[in-house]
């Protein structure tokens, strides 16, 4: 959350409520819903770390609220973060370290742990239609749940290749 909290301050300051909306506004429902403390907790780190700078704002009738802006090494921060590639699938996912160590433990079987996962991608697909049924004109939304389809189908796909292999 760090740096797309980040990206929404280099459009310009705002305090942590603001911050919350615009990720929901900007990513639609698609983007799992984020909790004002989530939000709060990361900005006082970043500000911590010198990434941002807060302001108390005073309010009518209500206590001040602290608006938030971007650092020159905040900036300098993100254009890093949008320089370099996302990393991908990671050979130490949690799911293929269970595959590989359960035969070794004996606690679990290869191919439960490859049916449960198999469940799990598509009850994940599934709910993800659901989602880009609620609001099919969101764009950006309807991106995201369909580069997260690709990704599940692809570890359907890997799932069975781990099947043939491993079981």
């Amino acid at each position: 959350m760090r740096l797309p909290l980040l990206a929404l301050l280099a459009t310009g300051p705002a305090h942590g409520y603001q911050l919350r909306r615009a990720l929901e506004s900007t990513f639609g429902p698609a983007y799992s819903r984020t909790n004002d403390g989530q939000v709060y907790v990361t900005l006082g780190r970043l500000e911590k770390s010198g990434l941002i700078e807060g302001e108390d704002v005073a309010q009518d009738g209500r206590p001040a609220k602290r608006v938030f802006a971007l650092t020159d090494d905040g900036r300098r921060a993100l254009a890093d973060w949008f320089a370099r590639p996302s990393d991908g699938a990671k050979v130490r996912e949690e799911f293929f370290l269970k595959l590989v160590l359960a035969p070794r433990t004996r606690l679990a079987d290869p191919r439960t742990l490859i049916d449960l996962q198999r469940s799990y991608c598509l009850a994940a697909i599934r709910g993800l239609h659901a989602t880009a049924d609620q609001s099919p004109d969101h764009g950006v939304s309807r991106l995201l749940i369909e580069g997260e389809v690709l990704h599940l189908q692809a570890e359907l796909d890997w799932l069975e290749r781990c099947q043939q292999e491993l079981t």
